[in-house]
């Protein structure tokens, strides 16, 4: 028993001992690929904004480009003729700069899902805004609240999520291809733009772009992307960041619009039209950079990869995509004298499964039926309230919910929190809004009648579904007494699309890969080279109708118009049809649930019952 050690005694030798770890300074050499490329002209005028233009000649004279920058040290300048010490450690200082972030206090947050995640200040002074604390009172998921208790997070951690997964993408390409000539500006910028991409967002967020505006100023185009790049620029000059900016190594305006353009892409859209690089913050051997933030080439970026985590945390989902993966494979390979973002051929798979946890989101949690028919309500509720809400902007002028989109003063008080404005005033002209409002708390919902689908995908407008409802109304069953009487305003009807983020498109399509054998080589996977399981069509058009009136009597009456309706406009026949209206569904020949048909099939299906063989018909015969 003697002769057995302690691990740690058994290694250990009398020279040896522990030492305590020397406290490293947090300090991270980037390559620069600005000041790697100026010239004489570009080095003097740093000097002259660093108030050192009494050496400019000496420079000048001397030739010192960018690329020497690096290399100049005391002994270097005192031989070229700067005497004094004092003016010799001053240029030094302001010559670390270029490729030096200095240890500088970072703040930490202890993030549920990234951990605990590290920011430059630079990024907490932005945060520390009212512009940006704003996103605290913005629920993620909108009305998803309503339905699942834990889907209580806001557009607030999400967005310092995606800052941080920004600089995690951003910097790994930049120690993995160190040629790229990432400068620490674009590292910045680029974390930056993740962390302010949903400053845009309104009440119950894609309910108020998707939903309230584009029924209370029709005659608008507007998206969440607008009003960030307006609360942005805001933000900015509102609290005096520019300087801030400028003394953490951003170059103004340029910084700005690089910012800008990845949020929403190209800021002068009409005259980038005719230009084949459309962008003005970073030069074309750049284009790699705005494929992180928000890709618009093929949609796999930080956002997604932060709230497909962060979302199926807190609504109790499983998420399937795991983005470490893709950062440790992530390479810019050139395409097309482009350079873009590839992943190793092996990954095809992994992005098939991210696009259908992204559809699978959209199934079970952001399309509910319920959280829909409830951002429904919430919007009847805004549109009756709206002009007679009343916020105070710029320069004392006043604006209602739908207007203070156009002053970013007014927006920055829209929130989540108008819901309880509304339902607690004692005003009696929001007293229709606070009863819609005050049936939600209730849970006097709108009934789902069910859900249908068309054979092809439908162009479909306000004047489409107000048609529609008309024709709702007028679907009397063709069997059956009706004694119930329903208008139009009684149906609501609602056109969701799911997709895998490009419409009809295969997302795929757009990516590139690269195999272990070659790194530089950038090569398409077409989907017949990955598994003939994968979906053949990537989009489709639901369309669900529901009822106001909510007694017994009521909803059976317009359960039986909703299938009537689908009988008329030849959609696709309702889950619970033959439930619903079980006198209705055989009157259609399509709807026979004739067992040996494929499922899905209706009324196209390629089986049928008998085959025509050498001009007989021949009866199918059960084998079993």
């Amino acid at each position: 028993m003697e002769n057995r050690k302690r691990p740690f005694e058994a290694v250990l030798t009398p020279n040896d001992g522990f030492k305590t770890p020397e406290k490293r300074v947090s300090v991270v050499r980037l390559p620069d690929s600005d000041y790697m490329r100026w010239g004489v002209g570009e080095t003097c005028r740093y000097l002259r904004s660093e108030g050192l233009g009494e050496w400019e000649d000496t420079f000048r004279a001397q030739k010192i480009t960018g690329v020497g920058l690096r290399y100049l040290k005391d002994a270097d300048l005192e031989k070229i003729g700067i005497k004094y010490l004092g003016d010799r450690l001053q240029i030094l200082h302001s010559l670390r700069k270029l490729w030096q972030i200095e240890a500088e206090p970072n703040k930490v947050f202890n993030d549920p899902i990234h951990g605990h995640v590290e920011l430059h200040p630079l990024l907490i002074k932005i945060i520390d805004t009212p512009q940006f604390q704003r996103l605290r009172n913005l629920k993620q998921l909108g009305g998803a609240y309503f339905v699942f208790p834990g889907a209580s997070h806001n557009r607030f951690e999400h967005s310092i999520g995606v800052g941080y997964l920004a600089g995690r993408l951003v910097q790994s390409l930049n120690e993995r291809q160190p040629e790229l000539l990432i400068s620490r500006r674009d590292i910045l910028c680029v974390q930056i733009a993740g962390l302010c991409h949903d400053l845009g967002h309104g009440p119950f967020s894609h309910m108020f772009d998707g939903m309230f505006i584009p029924k209370a100023r029709p005659g608008i185009s507007w998206k969440h992307e607008t009003a960030s790049l307006a609360m942005f620029d805001y933000l900015v000059n509102d609290n005096g960041l520019k300087p801030v900016m400028e003394q953490h190594g951003l170059v103004l305006p340029e910084d700005l619009d690089f910012i800008k353009e990845q949020i929403a892409g190209p800021l002068d859209t009409t005259a980038a039209q005719g230009q084949k690089w459309p962008y003005k913050g970073r030069p074309e051997d750049k284009s790699f950079l705005y494929e992180i933030v928000a890709n618009k080439r093929n949609g796999i970026d930080v956002d997604k990869w932060d709230y497909f985590a962060r979302d199926c945390y807190h609504l109790g989902i499983q998420n399937n995509f795991d983005y470490h993966r893709f950062l440790k494979f992530a390479r810019v390979c050139e395409v097309d004298g482009q350079k873009h973002i590839c992943t190793r051929d092996k990954e095809v798979g992994n992005l098939y499964d991210m696009f259908h946890t992204r559809n699978c989101l959209h199934r079970r949690a952001y399309q509910h039926k319920v959280g829909n028919i409830i951002e429904t309500m919430i919007t009847e509720a805004f549109l009756k309230a709206d002009k007679h809400i009343q916020i105070k902007g710029s320069e004392g002028k006043v604006f209602t919910l739908s207007t203070a989109i156009d002053d970013m003063e007014a927006y920055t008080k829209l929130t989540d929190h108008m819901f309880e404005q509304i339902l607690n005033s004692p005003s009696p002209e929001l007293a229709e809004a606070r009863k819609i409002l005050h049936n939600i708390i209730c849970r006097r919902l709108y009934k789902c009648l069910g859900q249908t689908q068309a054979d092809k995908t439908m162009i479909v407008t306000q004047d489409t579904i107000h048609c529609w409802e008309a024709h709702l109304a007028r679907s009397i069953p063709q069997t059956g007494a009706q004694d119930v009487s329903l208008q139009p305003e009684d149906f609501v009807v609602s056109v969701i699309l799911m997709d895998y983020g490009m419409k009809e498109k295969n997302p795929i399509n757009n990516v590139h890969f690269y195999c272990k054998d070659d790194l530089t080589t950038a090569i398409q996977i077409r989907k017949n080279q990955v598994s003939k399981l994968l979906p053949d069509q990537f989009a489709e058009q639901l369309i669900r109708v529901y009822c106001k009136k909510t007694d017994d009597k009521s909803l059976e009456a317009a359960k039986k118009h909703f299938v009537q309706w689908c009988m008329d406009m030849n959609f696709s026949k309702p889950q619970d049809g033959d439930i619903i209206a079980p006198e209705l569904t055989p009157l259609k020949a399509s709807w026979s649930n004739n067992n040996e048909r494929e499922d899905g099939e209706g009324g196209n299906s390629r089986e049928v019952n008998c085959a025509i063989v050498n001009g007989h018909k021949k009866a199918k015969t059960k084998l079993f």
